[in-house]
């Protein structure tokens, strides 16, 4: 048999063949194939652990090789590996199906978790490993994985199961680990209702509430702007009431991403439940991007499929906002290190809060700015034109309610706002799930991601609502990209009422939440 292991690097990783030669000599561990510090300590691990266990340990030269010898191995992930490879050797198992090995051993035999446990399961499927073993701590990271698993907690349990397969048994403890199933449909799921991120505790924000349904039912990026203390964070934190679970396909490569960066808790795989990620202010590009030891994940990449929430966006530094651009737009990020790189799936929402100015109240009716017109340009200046040509939705809160703003088209939009006034978040997920829906029946994904081609083909408007976007378009400054932001909006918003065509209010709705408001014009 083949005892194959995982090297956890970047996105993809590397399959790892664990080889022992058992030779005269004097006794001793060798470790060949580029093997960081973690994987040569593991030898003196592995002896203490064998000899705790009850076997015992080679008194000849062991030489361990771990191939291809090109790539460098890291992590304490090949403890097991390795003991179970000595103890192979010794007793000489010849047949046995090829299998995956990872975990890591303390002194006493234990098998300790690793992470990668999902990403390595999935690639050994890929290369036809029918089985694979793994810390019971992990166990829940190989659901319907389609390997036959075994969990493990001491290495002399994980030695019997070898032992099992070699004589031709069936050593699967647990290849139908739970009745947990995530189907592929076109049926919107949402998770249970949690009272304590529900819409019903915002009061008098029902532009925002409307603004963030759209958000939710499109996958749109928006932000909010306002004085503190207007509900801006409060609202935006309870998005994740209203957002759909994860698809099959969706929730694999999520899960996927999390079992690399180690962030699965305990019980808690597969992800069916979008990310949401809130970095702080303080947070490095390559805390955003991802990077530094083994390239782990940065927090872009958690947020994939989910929502990544910056709040006060214009306290971060600028080169961590601009690095956001071209992730935003390819749905991935491309990172190198050492001669190597990886490409780390990204295709999440952004939403971002922020005050109007450093001190806050710039735009406020009732409060005094004390901010000079360069700081507050200078305020704004980090988030520049680009990445905001990129949102989708803007909402300004100049008040604490939603009556205090003003807009041009008050008259149309007073009583639809004030409908989403006190609202919850089970009156809000129907339509978002209908409109969910028709997107994945009509083209697969979020309307947020239709291409130029896509929006020509999949959006149609009636006569008075295309003469009316053609007006606006002449009217107004509209950059290419806002053009069809305006439609993609326009689309999510005829699928929230389940019209296929799009209508002359669809359209109106859809430039109020485009255009700059409440004469914040320095903002954008």
């Amino acid at each position: 048999m083949n005892i194959f292991s995982f090297s956890p690097f970047g996105y993809e990783g590397a399959m790892v063949t664990v080889e022992v030669d058992l030779r005269r000599g004097i006794p001793s561990v060798d470790i060949v194939g580029l093997a960081d510090n973690a994987v040569k300590e593991s030898r003196e691990r592995m002896r203490a652990a064998i000899r705790k266990s009850g076997f015992d340990f080679p008194q000849d030269r062991v030489l361990v090789s771990l191939s291809p010898a090109d790539v460098k191995k890291e992590g304490a992930g090949f403890d097991l590996a390795i003991a179970i490879a000595v103890l192979a050797a010794k007793h000489n198992f010849q047949g046995g199906e090829d299998c995956l090995i990872m975990g890591e051993l303390d002194l006493s035999g234990n098998v300790r978790p690793v992470r990668g446990v999902n990403a390595a399961i999935s690639t050994a499927q890929e290369q036809g490993i029918k089985w694979c073993i793994v810390p019971a701590g992990n166990e829940r990271e190989a659901l319907n994985s389609g390997l036959g698993v075994c969990a493990v907690d001491t290495l002399e349990k994980a030695f019997d199961f070898v032992s099992e397969s070699v004589r031709g048994e069936i050593p699967y403890s647990n290849a139908d680990i739970a009745n947990f199933s995530l189907k592929e449909t076109e049926e919107v799921v949402f998770a249970p209702l949690d009272k304590s991120i529900d819409f019903s505790s915002v009061k008098k924000q029902g532009r925002l509430i409307r603004g963030l349904q759209i958000a939710a039912a499109g996958g749109h990026n928006l932000i909010v702007y306002g004085p503190p203390g207007c509900g801006k964070t409060l609202s935006i934190q309870r998005i994740t009431s209203i957002l759909p679970c994860l698809t099959l396909e969706e929730s694999r490569i999520v899960t996927r991403i999390y079992s690399l960066a180690g962030l699965i808790p305990a019980g808690c795989a597969p992800i069916t439940s979008r990310p949401f990620r809130s970095p702080h202010q303080s947070a490095t590009l390559e805390g955003m991007t991802g990077g530094g030891y083994q390239c782990r994940p940065g927090e872009i990449s958690l947020a994939h499929n989910g929502v990544l929430f910056l709040d006060e966006a214009a306290e971060f530094r600028t080169n961590v906002l601009q690095s956001l651009r071209i992730p935003m737009e390819l749905g991935s990020v491309t990172l190198s290190r050492a001669g190597r790189h990886t490409t780390f799936p990204a295709r999440f929402q952004l939403l971002m809060a922020s005050n109007p100015c450093p001190c806050g109240n710039f735009g406020s009716k009732d409060k005094v700015c004390i901010c000079s017109p360069r700081s507050v340009e200078q305020y704004w200046k980090k988030l520049t034109g680009p990445l905001l040509d990129r949102i989708d939705i803007r909402v300004p809160l100049f008040g604490f309610n939603s009556e205090e703003i003003q807009t041009d088209n008050d008259e149309i939009f007073d009583d639809k706002f004030a409908y989403y006034d006190n609202i919850s978040s089970a009156k809000l997920r129907p339509s978002i799930a209908l409109a969910v829906h028709m997107q994945r029946r009509r083209q697969g994904k979020c309307n947020a991601v239709l291409t130029p081609e896509e929006i020509s083909e999949k959006i149609v408007l009636t006569e008075d609502a295309s003469e009316l976007f053609q007006e606006c378009v002449s009217d107004s400054n509209f950059s290419g990209r806002a053009e069809h932001s305006i439609l993609k909006l326009s689309r999510t918003i005829s699928d929230l009422e389940g019209s296929e065509t799009i209508k002359l209010e669809h359209i109106l709705e859809a430039v109020e939440f485009r255009k700059n408001e409440g004469g914040l014009d320095i903002c954008f």
